[in-house]
């Protein structure tokens, strides 16, 4: 047992030494509470191998326990490696340079995109999909800024969208110039996007006025609680938010809901990080479907108001 107890903390070690080498710029601009985690992760697994090896006898009730122990750390170490984020990657890192259009200002749990010579009053807040670098999606927002609008990417605990319920509530308050918000999302993040706009979409300040699903759907029926419009942009490739199930997601929102595929696209295309297992093949270039996304995207939120 004191070698099994061994391997399963050095293999603690070269998850967290494999997720450092192969993420670490992701680490560095991402949540905190995932490197935190990974330190703890090496840490436990520190000590542990140390107590181990001068452990030499126990009862039986404690070699039952140790057994647990390392089961409970299989999983641990497993979950460690399954959230290693998809990375950013190019033109979505060269977006988050500011520019004479585009302020960009980066803090531990959000992106903040501001037009340089002023903003109106219509506003957007941003759920990444699961487990996806926030940067990822800057460059298809970012038109969303060039057309006066502010821009708020969340960056979730652990990547995880529902870690980050309550997001938009803090942001409201950190934003008073803003009289309207669209809150928006992909993938699991448009899922969260959809309660969290259902829960202000009547808020008397600074309400929820739109809904902007990337390749995403909510997972209750909201067609007779929603009162934000809907605007559902998704790829005709998609092989994880598939058209059939876009389709099918109709009936749950309102009757107003606009609903628009992005011919060839794929669920990846919503962002800049790669390809994501389980994906369609796409026929179209990611440039061209990022364009048609941007362009859809703003002419949506300008035409709910900017007064």
């Amino acid at each position: 047992m004191v070698w099994v107890v061994r391997l399963v903390a050095a293999a603690a070690v070269v998850v967290v030494a494999w997720v450092c080498a192969t993420a670490w710029p992701v680490l560095v601009h991402g949540h905190p509470t995932y490197a935190a985690l990974l330190v703890l992760t090496l840490l436990v697994a520190a000590v542990v191998a140390a107590r181990a090896a001068r452990e030499r006898r126990t009862s039986v009730w404690r070699g039952v326990g140790r057994v647990v122990l390392v089961v409970l750390s299989i999983g641990w170490i497993a979950t460690m490696a399954w959230l290693k984020p998809f990375a950013a990657q190019e033109p979505a890192l060269a977006a988050m340079q500011s520019d004479s259009r585009v302020a960009v200002t980066e803090y531990p749990t959000q992106i903040v995109l501001t037009p340089a010579t002023g903003a109106d009053r219509t506003a957007v807040f941003f759920q990444p999909g699961a487990r996806v670098d926030a940067r990822a999606y800057v460059a298809v927002l970012r038109p969303l800024v060039e057309a006066g609008h502010i821009v708020v990417i969340a960056k979730q605990p652990l990547g995880i969208a529902f870690l980050s319920l309550g997001t938009f509530a803090r942001v409201q308050g950190a934003f008073p110039a803003v009289t309207r918000w669209v809150i928006g999302g992909h993938s699991l993040g448009g899922t969260v996007a959809a309660i969290e706009a259902d829960s202000h979409d009547e808020d008397t300040t600074a309400p929820a006025v739109g809904l902007l699903f990337y390749a995403s759907y909510p997972a209750t029926d909201m067609s007779t609680t929603l009162k934000a419009s809907v605007f559902s942009v998704s790829g005709t490739l998609d092989g994880l938010a598939a058209p059939a199930k876009i389709d099918a997601s109709r009936p749950t929102l309102p009757s107003t809901s606009v609903f628009v595929a992005i011919e060839g696209a794929v669920h990846a295309y919503f962002g800049d990080y790669g390809e994501q297992p389980g994906d369609g093949t796409p026929t179209i270039s990611h440039d061209d479907a990022r364009r048609q996304i941007s362009a859809k995207s703003v002419a949506f939120v300008d035409a709910l108001g900017t007064a």
